[in-house]
């Protein structure tokens, strides 16, 4: 079997199973990169040969990195060879990297630093209610039920259905924009201003990442940045941990945990014993 047929393959193999087009896009370019790399058909790669390319290529990238090229190059193998040439390959131990958080008060300043209307409410939105970048892009009008004060996040990473609760600071803006929106026949909340049609979540990484400058915040931050700081922040407000994960969507507990080591406000008020003895 020649490598385009592989490929080709692979991608049906991944339709079928309904997996994100995110997904698709990795698993496939892993493979691609693989194949093209030891000029040799799918059938004659050994666990010897994917040793080798992940010490010659991504021996320098992250644990995760190395851990998602193996599971693409296991799904491939298994599925459509029935042989998981992985199966004798050591994963990395995946490193346990604090996100960075933004305090309340960086947050308001953001905000104030974004250049007009529509990106302070998407941005706002996302920040308020903990989504992912492209939940907020995926956003229908008619996702949104004003009469109950919450909207539904469909089909969501792990193509879970969740809802969240809609901040009362912006149900008027939201309102209005829902209206206008349905009556120039748009299906998305938030759309290119252009053609209609649903908002790239590149075009939301790069407002954030000019108004981070305006703003003069020296942190690492992006888009998902938000989503950990609406966490970090209900947590400081003793909001129990249960409902944090499910406002988040995930699906183990363990994963919202992590922000039980990374809430700055709450180790601030932890007093140091010399101040009791003295």
């Amino acid at each position: 079997m020649e490598k385009e047929e592989f490929l080709k393959k692979l991608e049906v193999e991944l339709k079928i199973a309904k997996n994100s087009d995110y997904t698709r896009r990795n698993y496939i370019s892993a493979n691609e990169k693989l194949l093209s790399s030891l000029n040799k058909n799918p059938e004659e790669i050994t666990e010897d040969d994917v040793k080798l390319y992940i010490a010659d290529n991504i021996a320098d990238n992250s644990a995760s990195s190395i851990i998602v090229f193996l599971s693409a190059i296991k799904y491939s193998y298994s599925t459509i060879l029935k042989n998981d040439i992985t199966s004798g390959i050591k994963r990395p131990k995946k490193e346990r990297r604090l996100p960075a958080v933004l305090t309340k008060e960086e947050v308001k300043f953001l905000l104030e630093n974004l250049p007009n209307k529509k990106s302070y409410l998407m941005i706002s939105l996302i920040y308020a209610c903990g989504l992912r970048v492209s939940e907020l892009t995926g956003l229908k009008t008619n996702d949104l039920i004003f009469e109950e004060r919450i909207g539904h996040v469909r089909q969501a990473k792990g193509k879970k259905d969740r809802i969240f609760n809609i901040p009362v600071f912006l149900t008027e803006d939201l309102l209005r924009l829902k209206g206008s929106q349905e009556n120039e026949s748009h299906e998305y909340l938030f759309s290119n201003p252009t053609t209609g049609k649903q908002m790239s979540t590149r075009n939301i990484q790069k407002i954030v990442a000019k108004a981070v400058q305006r703003a003069g915040i020296k942190k690492d931050v992006h888009p998902h940045t938000l989503r950990h700081s609406f966490a970090t922040h209900l947590l400081e407000n003793d909001v129990d941990i249960r409902k944090i994960q499910e406002l988040l969507g995930h699906a183990d507990l363990s994963t919202t945990q992590i922000y039980t080591h990374i809430s700055n406000e709450e180790l601030k008020k932890v007093k140091s014993p010399l101040d009791s003895l003295m």
